[in-house]
């Protein structure tokens, strides 16, 4: 807990134990002292404290009197005590809310080729949870206010407001993000915010969710690179574990979400040569010196090809895919210049 929160909090127990205190001596001495019923003395202590200025049930002899005199003035400091406390803490709370909003905007102006999240749902909070254990960095956004709970506890930056809107969209750094994750629901408002995110940053890599197969095409036109429709990936994945069960079993091991238990790898080749110049998949002897295969090569025009002859020559921009144990990948990633063996 907040120790600001926590101060305040022992403050208004203080306060409101005095209160409770001064109602029982009010009640007890107008039973004792004037002689009142319990009811009588109830009513004329909360009367008293509250001062509402209503007449006393019976009139009050000096004695009375005097003890009157004391609760209205004890009653006077306590409440307003209260409910200045009360008030402070209101607005204080307000304040750290405001400051960690401040705090965590400042976090997201400091990203930059990170990936853009809109809509905290199903699919939204599970991407969320794929790039955080890939450790890079994102951004959710969210129009949905009684979402804003669950970002706080999962400690999620997040922006909230409507991803329709341009000015959302650059507080959640659109323009200086890599990629851009359209998990909305409707198809209509991923392809108005595709539409938006690709007149904002012309070279942003787009992946939009689609509920309907008529919706592909247009998300494309819009300017979405990818377009995953969710219910057919399913459909597909079922149906797969019946036509070739243990070939599937085994690819949905290759990639587990948690970063100790990665099996599969892109790696950009600058980070694997010295130069630019173009050398071959054998030039980079990866299988001897972490452990991996390489199962995949892209081109630096986006073409992929599947199991890679040794030989292909490696082009700026280009990427290869590999495959290897936990372990192995851990390595490769801690390899960033490898030494190229002599040809």
């Amino acid at each position: 807990m907040n120790p600001i929160v926590r101060l305040f909090r022992s403050r208004i127990y203080t306060a409101l134990s005095l209160l409770v205190l001064l109602l029982f001596i009010g009640v007890f001495g107008y039973r004792f002292i004037s002689d009142y019923s319990w009811v009588d003395a109830l009513y004329m202590t909360v009367i008293t404290m509250t001062t509402v200025g209503f007449g006393e049930v019976v009139p009050l002899d000096d004695q009375s009197k005097v003890f009157t005199i004391f609760l209205i003035l004890a009653s006077v400091i306590i409440v307003g005590y209260a409910l200045s406390i009360i008030t402070e803490y209101i607005l204080s709370k307000n304040n750290v809310e405001e400051l960690k909003q401040k705090k965590m905007q400042k976090k997201i102006d400091s990203f930059k080729d990170h990936v853009v999240i809109c809509g905290y749902g199903r699919n939204g909070k599970q991407a969320a949870r794929k790039l955080e254990s890939h450790n890079k960095s994102f951004v959710v956004i969210e129009k949905n206010k009684e979402v804003e709970e669950r970002l706080k506890h999962d400690g999620v930056p997040y922006v909230i407001g409507n991803a329709n809107e341009d000015e959302t969209l650059l507080l959640a750094g659109v323009d200086r993000a890599s990629n851009f994750i359209s998990a909305l629901p409707n198809d209509a408002d991923n392809l108005f915010v595709v539409l938006s995110t690709r007149q904002l940053n012309g070279k942003i890599n787009i992946i939009s969710r689609a509920s309907q197969e008529s919706s592909y095409e247009k998300l494309k036109f819009a300017g979405a690179n990818n377009v995953i429709l969710p219910d057919m990936i399913g459909g597909d994945h079922m149906a797969s574990l019946v036509v070739v069960p243990g070939l599937m079993e085994f690819i949905d091991n290759l990639s587990i979400v948690g970063a100790s238990n990665i099996n599969i790898e892109e790696v950009a080749v600058e980070k694997l040569l010295n130069s630019k110049r173009a050398r071959t998949i054998k030039d980079l002897d990866l299988r001897r010196k972490t452990g991996v295969t390489v199962i995949g090569y892209k081109d630096d025009i986006g073409e992929y090809t599947v199991n890679p002859d040794p030989d292909i020559g490696l082009a700026p921009n280009s990427k290869i895919i590999v495959l290897g144990r936990p372990e192995q990948i851990e390595k490769l990633n801690s390899e960033y210049d490898i030494e190229v063996q002599d040809s």
